[in-house]
């Protein structure tokens, strides 16, 4: 399957607060519920040569918490990866940090 970078993931947001309250309602309280990753990282792996998109793994880090990592994604859907190629990891979890109250959070 190829990609353009152009492909539509519009959700709307009454849509998007059914989606995480039903996560928040499964997890246990004070776990993971989002993160954060700055607007200079994300630039940074989507100017990469050849990337249209980004692809997200999610992983458990050192505590055994969730996490997720992002790569650059080629029009051909693959992972752009290898050595001068930036990968994503550590976005700022909620809790701790969070915004304040609102339908996607609370």
């Amino acid at each position: 399957m190829g990609f353009t970078g152009n492909e539509n993931h519009d959700i709307d947001f009454d849509d998007a607060a059914i989606l995480t309250e039903r996560y928040r309602d499964s997890i246990s309280s004070g776990e993971c519920i989002g993160g954060y990753f700055g607007k200079s990282a994300l630039n940074a792996l989507l100017e990469q040569s050849g990337c249209v998109g980004l692809r997200y793994y999610y992983g458990l880090d050192a505590n055994n918490s969730p996490t997720l990592v992002l790569v650059g994604v080629d029009a051909e859907g693959n992972d752009i990866i290898g050595e001068g190629k930036i990968c994503l990891d550590h976005p700022i979890g909620c809790p701790d940090v969070c915004s304040e109250a609102n339908p996607l959070n609370s």
